[in-house]
């Protein structure tokens, strides 16, 4: 993951999380790299390490160990796909892939919060399973967006009717990275749209995404 500050995640109002507290450090930040996944993807106990403080669920701690942060060491792709292939056994609902059809109404909700909002979009990648969202510093803080992106995309995603109607739609409040020079911003924006080509997807373009003019020291602004 590119950028500066790796933020400690908040657990989303979105599907019934409770919100967190944010820390904006000393530079000014211009811009926000927002990160979650969908449900059953990435648990507090993960083998790679996660964010989390607590595991709320009992059957799930058999799995292994909460560490908090990223590893230092990242285990073998090995290790991380037997730990979830014990794990869905033991989640209440099947771990799902977003569809076409629930990529395209994720993306119809985000461009209608980004503009009911007034927020300015750099980057976004609506992957299979995780979402990248670069957005413009404003009145809303980081935490702000996640759920109300979360929100608006839940709701969004259960109209098509096309899961269970209490599957969750995302598993938790994800991540902020603060950036904070244009530098950042780019390298960001490079990252984001790089996803779904790494993955060998077809690359995305999205209406509510702007370029990126190097604000807020675009041409006219010292």
């Amino acid at each position: 993951m590119v950028g500066r500050r790796l933020i400690q995640p908040h657990r989303s109002a979105a599907c019934g999380f409770a919100p967190g507290a944010l820390w904006m450090g000393l530079a000014m930040v211009i811009a926000y790299h927002l990160v979650w996944t969908a449900y059953g993807w990435w648990l507090p106990n993960d083998p790679r390490g996660s964010m989390s403080r607590t595991i709320h669920r009992d059957v799930l701690k058999e799995l292994g160990d909460l560490h908090f942060g990223r590893k230092r060491v990242q285990p073998a792709s090995k290790v991380i796909r037997a730990f979830y292939e014990d794990a869905e056994g033991l989640l209440h609902y099947p771990v799902l892939h977003f569809d076409t059809e629930e990529v395209e109404a994720i993306a119809r909700s985000f461009a209608e919060t980004i503009r009911s909002e007034r927020s300015t979009c750099y980057a976004c990648a609506i992957m299979p399973d995780h979402i990248h969202l670069l957005i413009r510093k404003h009145r809303d803080l980081a935490e702000d967006m996640i759920r109300k992106c979360q929100v608006a995309s839940c709701r969004a995603v259960r109209e098509l009717a096309t899961r269970d109607r209490f599957h969750p739609v995302w598993g938790g409040g994800g991540w902020k990275v603060f950036l904070d020079s244009v530098d950042d911003v780019r390298r960001t924006v490079e990252y984001v749209e790089d996803n779904p080509i790494k993955a060998r997807l077809p690359a995305q373009t999205w209406d509510f995404v702007s370029p990126y003019d190097d604000w807020p020291f675009h041409k006219g602004r010292s």
